[in-house]
């Protein structure tokens, strides 16, 4: 019973918003560490690796995982540092491909680009949007069913 209580609190205290960020800062944390423990082929990412291998733009997922994941647990407000760099490396990503795909280098880009910029930038962006409600109205002057009013 224990653990179920410290599970409520934890949920509450995170809301919609603090939830989504832990969840994508595991997950860009995870997809770094996967960079380095078994790198892509390098088409198409060229233009990141004249500047540095793969292995050191790992971290800049691993950082912005870390810091997305940190950002769930401020106050509404604050949190948006995380949805920043939660949408950094994707949206790094997504421009460097669509750069080789525009170049003629590698022209799947383009829809790497498209799959970045939608299920990544896409996602975290209108999530940034929520209230941090969840966009429920609140009770407050209205009647509810069941109430003693």
């Amino acid at each position: 019973m224990r653990y179920a209580a410290a599970a409520r609190r934890v949920n509450a205290h995170l809301g919609r918003r603090g939830r989504f960020l832990a969840f994508m800062g595991v997950g860009k944390v995870c997809w770094g560490v996967g960079l380095i423990v078994e790198p892509p082929a390098p088409e198409g990412l060229e233009l990141l690796t004249r500047f540095g291998p793969l292995h050191c733009w790992a971290w800049v997922w691993i950082i912005a995982g870390t810091v997305t994941f940190g950002s769930a647990w401020v106050r509404f407000g604050q949190d948006r540092f995380g949805f920043l760099a939660a949408s950094v490396p994707p949206a790094l990503w997504a421009w460097v491909y669509g750069w080789a795909a525009l170049l003629g280098h590698y022209p799947r880009g383009v829809f790497i680009f498209l799959w970045y910029i939608t299920s990544h930038c896409g996602v975290i962006w209108c999530a940034s949007r929520v209230p941090p409600g969840g966009g429920r109205r609140p009770l407050v002057g209205r009647a509810v069913e069941g109430s003693p009013d």
